[in-house]
């Protein structure tokens, strides 16, 4: 095989992974994967019914070994062609870091369980368990052909320092008020507040407002910091999900902010980005670097 051959099947093999660059082919092969995730974990959830493990327990594993096929082949196939990529350059070093962002950690993880069990692997049945319910980590292979699960993973992102400290914050309090509520409540319930650990199942429940009612407090010094205690929870639990709303909102404006090439119809955020497209164009077209620089001289121009 020549090696314009071979550089040929390797782009065709990235474009047909990665979603809108497969054209149809690629349309119907990310449905496919897409629908095969939901069914193992629908298989995995099912698989714990004992009745239908038994019943159908060869229809479990064939379609275990098919998909196992399935995303092995997904995996390879992407690794192999992810040089393609520009950003991963280098046959060893660029396939080597592909392979360790986080996606196709959890493409891995997805099909280690079988590849385990069938080498022999020699453990006891809990870890085998274990390892099967690893199998649910192929829900998060829907991350990559979902936009919006792709967005609340870029809201994280941007807004990490913030929900690391709204999250500190809940954590503080979680330590003080179970530590108060222990030596407040301990000399009258030793069994319900045994220690401070102990008393953090109570913090939780309170702090989120839950309240299951299995332990609360019963002296009135007990029950004034526990109603305080509750009416902090509401506020600074609610701290998160305000700052993952205003990460949302706006991540929507940005989008509405976007421009579109006028000649690919794609969107960009920079002018620079879309002047490339138009050099690309222009030069496809006509081969002429004057209607290019006058392209981009209109561009660059200030707007009247």
């Amino acid at each position: 095989m020549s090696t314009v051959r071979y550089t040929s099947i390797r782009r065709q093999i990235f474009e047909l992974f990665e979603p809108d660059l497969g054209g149809t082919i690629g349309y119907y092969t990310d449905w496919f994967i897409m629908t095969l995730i939901a069914a193992n974990v629908a298989a995995v959830i099912l698989g714990t019914v004992d009745a239908l493990a038994t019943s159908f327990s060869a229809f479990f594993y064939y379609f275990e070994l098919f998909s196992v096929v399935v995303f092995t082949i997904e995996y390879v196939a992407r690794v192999w062609s992810s040089i393609d990529n520009p950003q991963f350059n280098g046959p060893i070093s660029g396939r080597f870091e592909f392979a360790s962002r986080p996606l196709l950690l959890v493409d891995l993880l997805a099909i280690l369980p079988f590849y385990l069990t069938l080498g022999g692997v020699q453990a006891d049945l809990r870890f085998l368990r274990a390892l099967r319910l690893v199998r649910l980590f192929r829900l998060l292979k829907l991350a990559r052909y979902s936009t919006a699960m792709q967005s609340f993973a870029l809201v994280i992102h941007e807004k990490r320092e913030k929900l690391i400290l709204a999250f500190s914050a809940n954590g503080l309090l979680l330590v003080i008020a179970s530590s108060v509520m222990y030596y407040l409540e301990n000399p009258h319930q030793p069994e319900a507040f045994s220690s401070i650990p102990q008393a953090f199942w109570w913090g939780v429940a309170t702090l989120t407002t839950v309240g299951y009612g299995d332990v609360h407090p019963i002296t009135p010094m007990g029950q004034f910091v526990g109603s305080i205690v509750a009416m902090l929870g509401i506020g600074l639990f609610a701290l998160p999900a305000s700052i993952l709303a205003s990460g949302f909102i706006e991540q929507a404006e940005d989008e509405n902010s976007l421009a579109y090439c006028p000649h690919c119809g794609e969107k960009s955020t920079s002018d620079a980005a879309i002047a490339r497209c138009v050099r690309r164009q222009r030069l496809a077209e006509h081969g002429s670097v004057s209607s290019v620089v006058d392209t981009l001289e209109a561009l660059q121009s200030p707007k009247r």
